[in-house]
């Protein structure tokens, strides 16, 4: 049984990984390289190496409600979208309340982790740290939880653009961008139309003499700013619509999608639509990119085909003339040096962890990978869940299937990814979220019966079924329940409106003549439905109802 636990990294990972240890009864001791906690979300004016970086400006594009951890919901003053200062404040919140902070220590790096001679008896390992002073030391742990993320080695993929080295500006990653100081009346390059690359693109055009965004699929855009105001995520990332795609097929969600994204700004039109389908990549997440492009502030071109000294050639054999900077948002690289190579098991693109955590190879499963995931929604959540679950297959509470069993479960899951998404060697880490927060959350046994909320709290019933997937919906039952689940499920809604009410106004309230009116559409349109799912598959709808049973742990 594992009792003392290595945590390396203390980022938003690493920290509920540490609370994660102590609610369970074990001695996590976290090794965290910088002077403090937060990893991508303490921003340094200078990058350091073998770390994520961020820039000055950085708001994040999760809502609050939706990153914030299970038991311990976001300050309803906050900002729905926040600057990363407020994300680090919380952080701060989070490790005080939990009692966190004490087992963390600040500028000490993780060198090497090995197994001890004894493995295979005791699953122990040996990790060795260097402190600031350069000092080593070992350390023998019952297990180890790598909290290091996937945003630390940034690619630069030059062979993919012939004549950088000719190139007469200045040129280097979106991890080395701070700010707009070197940019004002510059001619600007970013190539990549990620997250990163688009918000740089948009910020720097407010000062740059011209931006160009180049792109080689181009990408489908999203706003964060939803139907009524809402937040994006909140409004659609939730468990109803999760059922819908579950039953409908996917090239009807990516023509009714593509469809309202198109209403709002014509991909085509915009030269931003790209080879893929909507739900076959993330989406950029981006309100100000269209109006910078409806105003000529920001251009977008295809891919570079090669750089002549300060001339920028691209695929379809325009040019763009006296380039000042280019800016390379081309992901990342991910890597555990510390780790042999034999540690990590290698399925296709990606390091083949079963269920995206325990590496399926090895005797014991003492070795967890936390935060190591990519979906459309926080990493926050995601790593708490697999933290909890870590934390039980160490304490003997929850046992893994043979590793034959894991290993061909990971090769399973590799080809489905392969298959439902667009992916490359930096991006072999996509997941859908609700349907791997829910199959973790098996694993635990704190998945929500919907079934069972309906015959026992159908307020929170609805609640659960319409509401956001926000955690809190696995603080309701089983190991590691919170009293304070189900009332932070029935105000994350009051949360999201408070810092909105700014000034006072009269409210006017909806006639019972619309309601009765939406109350009868709903009702037809899912009789409907239930009706044709019915006609044309029977066994749908008992499939489903099947999923929903109350758990037993």
């Amino acid at each position: 049984m594992v009792h003392r636990v290595a945590v390396i990294g203390a980022g938003p990972s690493g920290l509920t990984s540490i609370k994660a240890c102590l609610d369970e009864g074990m001695e996590p001791i976290c090794f965290e390289s910088s002077d403090d906690m937060g990893g991508l979300w303490k921003f340094k004016e200078v990058s350091e190496p073998n770390r994520a970086s961020i820039y000055r400006s950085l708001t994040i594009n999760i809502s609050k409600e939706m990153m914030s951890y299970s038991d311990f919901p976001i300050p309803a003053d906050y900002p729905n979208y926040m600057h990363h200062s407020k994300i680090l404040k919380y952080f701060k919140m989070y490790a005080e309340h939990f009692k966190v902070l004490e087992h963390i220590r600040f500028q000490t790096s993780v060198k090497r982790v090995t197994q001890r001679p004894d493995f295979s008896h005791t699953g122990q390992w040996e990790v060795v740290t260097e402190n600031m002073d350069g000092r080593e030391e070992r350390h023998v742990f019952d297990g180890v939880i790598c909290c290091s993320g996937h945003y630390t080695y940034p690619n630069l993929p030059f062979n993919d653009f012939p004549g950088i080295d000719t190139f007469e500006g200045k040129y280097f990653h979106s991890w080395d961008y701070k700010g707009l100081e070197d940019m004002y009346g510059k001619r600007v390059v970013v190539i990549g139309i990620g997250n990163s690359g688009g918000d740089i693109a948009v910020e720097t055009s407010r000062v740059a003499e011209q931006v160009y965004l180049s792109t080689r699929r181009g990408a489908w855009v999203i706003r964060q700013v939803s139907d009524d105001g809402l937040p994006v995520d909140m409004k659609y990332n939730t468990r109803f619509v999760h059922i819908l795609f579950q039953l409908l097929p996917i090239n009807f969600f990516n023509w009714f999608g593509e469809k309202k994204l198109n209403a709002m700004y014509d991909h085509t039109m915009y030269a931003l639509k790209p080879k893929h389908r909507l739900f076959s990549q993330i989406p950029v997440i981006n309100d100000d990119l269209p109006l910078k492009i409806l105003s000529g502030s920001v251009i977008i071109k295809p891919n570079v085909k090669e750089i002549c000294g300060s001339t920028v050639v691209f695929e379809d054999g325009s040019t763009v003339e006296k380039v000042d900077t280019i800016v390379f948002a081309t992901g990342y690289n991910y890597d555990f040096p510390y780790m042999p190579n034999d540690v990590m098991y290698k399925s296709g693109h990606r390091v083949g962890l079963y269920k995206h955590v325990f590496p399926p190879n090895l005797e014991h499963p003492t070795l967890a990978v936390v935060g190591f995931i990519h979906a459309l929604g926080a990493i926050m959540p995601q790593a708490e869940i697999q933290a909890r679950w870590v934390t039980r297959v160490f304490k003997g509470y929850k046992k893994l299937p043979s590793s034959q069993s894991m290993i061909k479960d990971v090769e399973m899951d590799t080809k489905g990814i392969e298959n439902n998404y667009i992916v490359s060697k930096l991006t072999p880490l996509q997941v859908d979220f609700v349907s791997y927060m829910d199959e973790i959350a098996g694993e635990i046994g704190v998945r929500p019966s919907l079934l069972w909320l309906f015959f026992t709290d159908y307020p929170l019933f609805k609640r659960v079924l319409w509401g956001p997937v926000t955690a809190y919906q696995y603080r309701l039952m089983g190991p590691g329940k919170w009293d304070g689940a189900r009332n932070a499920i029935f105000t994350q809604f009051d949360r999201m409106y408070q810092p909105l009410k700014t000034r006072k106004l009269v409210e006017q309230e909806p006639s019972f003549a619309g309601r009765l009116v939406k109350l009868s559409l709903a009702i037809m349109a899912g009789g409907a439905a239930a009706y044709y799912f019915h006609t044309r598959n029977p066994d749908a709808i008992s499939a489903v109802l099947s999923n929903l049973r109350p758990q037993t742990v």
